[in-house]
């Protein structure tokens, strides 16, 4: 049986149980809610966001402090930190979601069979989805408004690194849900950080449709191991960027340099920079430089470290790595079919790019890489649902079953087939 005994269950797994039940009852609301409501309560929830900015920031302020005691990397500061300018733009990112498109009740296909019969297919809710997450205090907005917009109920489990950020926003999105006139248990926080909640949640396949976790590989193959319930979830973000021969070196230096370390905390982060053979000599050395100077530490292979000593040698480990961090691998390739060979083999099916003026190693390149996204000329960093005008994303999913890519509103929905007759029986 899917659900825990009574007698058996714990204080943690009895209380995300009654979460569940609670949000099981939201969903079935929430699929019959109108376009406008949903869309007043994502903007209010972004009035709220920017009302409680300073409340927001106190609570990020505590989170920051417990986790600078424990000793945390800069990129994880800078996963778990928020600012003015970031939580104006948690607000922006809601407003964006409600002025997307509602993809409820859209008709994919339309068509009539020769015995009369009248099938349309659309799209409907998923149902309830659970979030996980870890340190991204954003993902708490982010998340429950995509799942709302597409008239799922959220679950969401943060970590404790950023417990106090996400309760702070949850409120905002909470008064909401109260000014549309929709249920509260339409965003629900587990209350809990006790790691207890993940695995009782993991095991209510008979409340919840889908599981969602954004974190680290430790977490993701836990729940991927654990969960009795459908994930839609990517391991790692292991992009990479190759710069073809006929690459124009000013744009490599500033699509390299920007794709490494904009941010490089996040999923579509370049981790691996491949250059074909043919430009190593003239491309390498001013990108080593510009790196360098960025604050990037640089490992490579034996052609790049000949090209500047200052790169250090590159162990098996670092091709396979999401670094996550201000840390690049540069290996140096035998043109397009070299850098399509590397990426099969050490990539994670997330972003990968080219820099290149060649139309044919363009289209060579976007036809054969295995990936949910790849991209010619452009920063690995544009991997976000926001930029593709989705208004934000739940995350990046790298698997092949139901939804590849950012995952936005639409990506957050299943499909219904209606079928209407006039008195029809099968012969």
């Amino acid at each position: 049986m899917s659900a825990l005994k009574p007698a058996a269950a714990t204080e943690i797994e009895r209380q995300v149980r009654r979460l569940a039940e609670e949000a099981k009852a939201a969903a079935a609301a929430l699929a019959l809610a109108s376009t406008e409501a949903k869309n007043t309560a994502l903007t209010e929830a972004a009035a709220a966001v920017r009302r409680r900015a300073a409340e927001i920031l106190s609570a990020n302020r505590r989170d920051l402090e417990a986790a600078d005691a424990k000793g945390i990397t800069a990129a994880f500061r800078d996963r778990l930190a928020l600012d003015e300018a970031r939580v104006d733009a948690i607000g922006r990112g809601l407003e964006d979601v409600a002025a997307q498109p509602d993809p409820i009740g859209t008709e994919l296909a339309r068509w009539r069979r020769p015995n009369g019969l009248d099938i349309a297919r659309i799209r409907v809710p998923l149902g309830v989805i659970g979030i996980i997450f870890e340190s991204r205090p954003n993902v708490t907005a982010d998340a429950g408004g995509l799942c709302l917009k597409a008239g799922n109920a959220a679950i969401l489990r943060g970590g404790s690194e950023s417990v106090n950020s996400a309760r702070a926003i949850h409120a905002a999105l909470l008064e909401g849900l109260t000014a549309a006139g929709l249920p509260e248990a339409a965003i629900q926080l587990i209350p809990t950080t006790d790691r207890a909640a993940v695995g009782a949640l993991l095991k209510l396949d008979d409340l919840i449709d889908v599981i969602v976790p954004r974190g680290g590989r430790a977490l993701i193959e836990r729940v991927a191991a654990e969960s009795r319930i459908p994930v839609l979830k990517h391991l790692d973000g292991i992009c990479h960027t190759y710069v073809d021969g006929s690459a124009d070196l000013e744009m490599a230096r500033r699509i390299v340099v920007n794709a490494k370390m904009r941010r490089t905390g996040i999923c579509g982060a370049t981790e691996t920079l491949l250059i074909d053979r043919r430009a190593a000599p003239t491309h390498l050395p001013p990108l080593i430089a510009d790196l360098i100077a960025a604050g990037c530490e640089l490992r490579g292979d034996a052609e790049t470290r000949a090209i500047d000593p200052r790169v250090k040698e590159a162990s098996p480990q670092d091709w396979d790595t999401e670094y996550l961090d201000a840390i690049l691998s540069v290996r140096v390739v035998d043109g397009v079919e070299g850098a399509i060979a590397h990426i099969a083999r050490h990539g994670s099916r997330h972003t990968e790019a080219i820099v290149t003026d060649d139309p044919a190693a363009a289209e060579r390149f976007l036809s054969t890489v295995d990936a949910g996204i790849v991209m010619v000329n452009a920063s690995t960093q544009f991997a976000d649902g926001g930029e593709f005008g989705m208004g934000a994303e739940i995350g990046i999913s790298t698997g092949k079953l139901h939804a590849r890519g950012p995952v936005g509103a639409e990506q957050l929905t299943s499909i219904k087939y209606v079928v209407r007759g006039t008195g029809q029986v099968r012969p």
